[in-house]
Order: C-alpha cells, then structure tokens, then sequence
C-alpha cells in the first residue's frame, strides 16, 4: 500500500511539473512578444512581469481582474495570456473611467472575452460573486488609503476594495497585490501622502476582509530604495518629480522598492 501511494504521488509531479513549465512558459512568451510597445519593455528590470504573475498563478483559461490599470502596462501583458480566459478591467464606478477603459482594451488583442466592470464603493462589489480566479493590483493600495486620489484617512475605501475583491473571487482564488513599500518603523501617517504604505497596513486590511496570507516574493524589491524622499514615491523613476534636481542620483536609485503579496480567500 505503501508503494503504491508513493508511485500516485511520483506520478502526480510528474504530470504537474509539464504543467507549470508549460504555464510559466506561457507567461515568458507573452512578456516576450516582439509586438509589445517597446516603450513598455524597459520597465521590465523594475516590475518583473514574468515573475511576478508567475508568483499569482495567472494562467491562460483563467478569469482575472486587474483593478485599475492605469495607462495599461500590465493590461497589455494580461489579455495576450488570457487567451482562452477573460480579463476584466475594474474602475471607478462612473461613466468616464468605465469609458476610459473600455478605450484602453478596445484595441487589445488577445483574452477571449474583456470586460470593464465599475468599482461600487458602497456596495463593495466590483464583479459577480464567487466568479473570477484572480484579483491583481499594482501600485494602487496606496491610492486607496490617499485622499488627495479618491481615498479615505480612515480606510474606509481601501476596507471597501478588500471586500469586493473577496466577494468576486471564487474559493480558493487569489488577490496579487504589488505595491510600493513604506518600512514599518515609518510613521503611518506617511501612507495618506507618499505613496508608500506598510506590508502591515495591506495584511490588516486583507485579514480583516477574510483573506489569508499565501506567500510574498522579493522579486520587485529595491534595497537601494529609502523610501523618505522630498516628494514621497513620486521622486523615483518613472515620474521623477524633482526633474534635473539630483537627476542622476534617483536613476541610479531606480524604481520603489515593492511588497509583492499573495493572498487566498479561503475554500
């Protein structure tokens, strides 16, 4: 019996590690892609694309939110490898983020079918309960803890945003948060005004929503990165926000030292 156990579990890896290269050899390819904007390529030493939705499991039959894309770096990664999968943009819960995102995916080839879904603050939700695999955010926890970006000094919205996400995931699925890292010893009030905020900040507010920690990489961290700069993260590359006041030295620091968070909502 004993054997015979140990010959079901050799075979399981065996069948599993084809599997995961063929995923991980997936996602290499997508970031890989000749077609990507060549302006979006040399981020790559900075946001480790591969590495990192690696590290959340993303896979291509997947159905995966990414909560505010932005000007869509990660979006145009995302639904190339949603191939047979569904990528939905959440947003602000108004007309035109809704059409501002619908513009950005529009041209987009790629996940077999691409929504825009608006973020309902009030009522928590920003999907269809227990309907997606993934939640992916990147660098956007700060702005939901900042008032100056439609956040709330007393978390309320950031508490809103962890709610919705845990509702939309199905059980066992994953929230992947990437985020600029403000070290504990910092006084927490930094997190309303420097686009930094703490790994304990996310944890808390993950838990308090019902998530469990699954693991963290270092894949994005930045050691070089102090995290006290004269215009908080803004300082950094890309934005450089002191433009040629100490130029060199912030593009010798280069990007923010970043918390990569893996969170399951438990089956």
């Amino acid at each position: 019996m004993r054997s015979a156990s140990f010959a079901l579990f050799a075979l399981s890896i065996l069948i599993a590690a084809p599997a995961e290269a063929a995923l991980g050899a997936a996602i290499k390819a997508t970031v890989a892609n000749p077609a990507r904007l060549d302006s979006d390529k040399p981020r790559d030493r900075y946001r480790h694309p591969a590495e990192t939705l690696g590290f959340f499991g993303i896979e291509p039959n997947q159905t995966v939110i990414e909560y505010s894309p932005g000007g869509g770096w990660y979006t145009r990664i995302l639904m190339p490898l949603l191939v047979h999968g569904h990528y939905i943009a959440v947003v602000g819960n108004n007309p035109r983020a809704i059409e501002g995102a619908r513009k950005l995916i529009a041209p987009l080839p790629g996940a077999a079918r691409a929504d825009v879904n608006g973020f309902d603050i009030a009522a928590a939700t920003m999907a269809k309960p227990n309907s997606v695999d993934r939640v992916l955010t990147f660098r956007n926890i700060h702005n939901l803890l900042m008032p100056e970006d439609g956040g709330a000094k007393d978390g309320s919205v950031a508490r809103a945003f962890f709610r919705a996400a845990f509702k939309a995931l199905k059980p066992g699925g994953v929230l992947g948060i990437v985020d600029h890292r403000l070290p504990e010893k910092a006084d927490v009030t930094r997190e309303q005004t420097s686009g930094y905020v703490k790994r304990s900040t996310v944890i808390r507010l993950a838990t308090e929503a019902g998530f469990k920690l699954a693991g963290e990489s270092e894949v994005n961290a930045n050691p070089k990165d102090t995290a006290d700069w004269p215009n908080g993260v803004w300082t950094l590359p890309p934005t450089l926000s002191q433009k040629d006041q100490n130029r060199a030295k912030y593009l010798t620091i280069g990007e923010s030292d970043r918390m990569t968070l893996k969170f399951i909502k438990p089956r």
